[in-house]
């Protein structure tokens, strides 16, 4: 079994040769191998790799694949994002045998028979595909298929010069999302810096949620802090949804963004203060939970500018699309980076 004390880094192929096909499908088959993906679960991971890279190499600018584990649950998920030109029509790059250059046009057609779960949105600006491979009955959202499973999305990536295509990528970005008696419960922590030290903060952090994700938001913030006590320290935020409401308790540079379908708001932004150096009292917030909503949690490895500038496009992408759609479009290359979206 793989170990969940803290999750790994995601890992991001640029397909920008065609030599980089055979590393996402050989990639894709090791994620899925070590999330512990049993029979043939690996190689339908590889052949939905292979056919993402194929599609961004031969039609897309800028295609990278994103390869990890599932937030919760056993599986896998594959997301390929580009910058263009997009998909005039969807229902027909779906059908098997389309093509617009001579090809078997098999791509998306295979995608969506292999994986358990598919989403797909384009427009001028590129296209971004998530295709999730999930155990049988071990989905950890709603037990639901299709359009309507992608309520959580997650991605971590560490800075440019820590490779995120190997085994042991150093990144002080870290993101979980875990389900609790007390309600689904995420968790992000920015390290101070990037590297091995400031992963190592990450790690202990992770390794003290997971002891107690069920404690009150303050409460966790403390037993953090005092876990943190000899690292550089990190900014943590904590998102839980109980219910009709979302419980927020934040210190320090980490944001909390409420997205719907037209626009994008600030939530309430924590203290300012690093954990597990000087931690001043921590503050919950009790926020309405309403359908049309989507919680967004991100470190300042996104700039922060997104919510201000962007299209609808984004704002109306479910989870499972947004978060990798912020990395791809908005990360600044030279920090470590982590997004966690939520949808009730």
């Amino acid at each position: 079994m793989p170990d969940t004390t803290r999750p790994p880094v995601t890992r991001q192929i640029p397909i920008d040769h065609r030599s980089a096909v055979q590393l996402a499908v050989a990639s894709a088959r090791r994620v899925a191998e070590a999330a512990g993906l049993p029979g043939a679960l690996p190689e339908k991971a590889a052949v939905v790799a292979g056919e993402l890279a194929t599609n961004l190499h031969k039609h897309a600018t800028g295609g990278v694949l994103y390869l990890q584990p599932l937030p919760l649950g056993r599986g896998v998920e594959i997301v390929a994002a580009d910058g263009g030109p997009g998909i005039r029509s969807v229902d027909a790059a779906l059908t098997d045998g389309f093509t617009t250059r001579g090809t078997l046009g098999a791509g998306l057609g295979a995608v969506r028979r292999i994986a358990g779960e598919l989403a797909i949105r384009t427009d001028g600006s590129g296209t971004l595909v998530c295709a999730r491979l999930v155990v049988p009955g071990e989905s950890g959202e709603s037990g639901e298929s299709g359009e309507s499973v992608g309520k959580i999305g997650t991605v971590c990536l560490p800075a440019d010069g820590q490779s995120s295509t190997g085994e042991a990528a150093a990144c002080g970005d870290a993101a979980a999302v875990v389900e609790t008696p007390a309600g689904r419960t995420a968790l992000l922590v920015d390290a101070l810096g990037h590297g091995p030290v400031a992963d190592e903060a990450a790690e202990r952090a992770m390794a003290a949620f997971r002891q107690a994700p069920d404690a009150p938001p303050a409460e966790l913030i403390t037993t953090l802090h005092r876990a943190l006590g000899r690292t550089r320290g990190a900014a943590v935020a904590l998102l839980r949804l109980a219910g009709d409401h979302m419980e927020f308790c934040a210190t320090g540079n980490v944001r909390l963004v409420l997205t719907g379908p037209d626009r994008a708001r600030s939530g309430p932004q924590g203290p300012p203060g690093i954990v597990g150096y000087n931690l001043p009292r921590p503050v919950v917030h009790r926020l309405p939970v309403t359908a049309a909503t989507t919680w967004l949690l991100h470190t300042d490895g996104i700039d922060a500018s997104w919510s201000r500038g962007s299209a609808p496009f984004l704002f109306r992408l479910p989870p499972s699309l947004l978060a990798p759609a912020l990395a791809h479009r908005h990360r600044h290359l030279r920090d470590d980076a982590a997004v966690i979206a939520l949808a009730p």
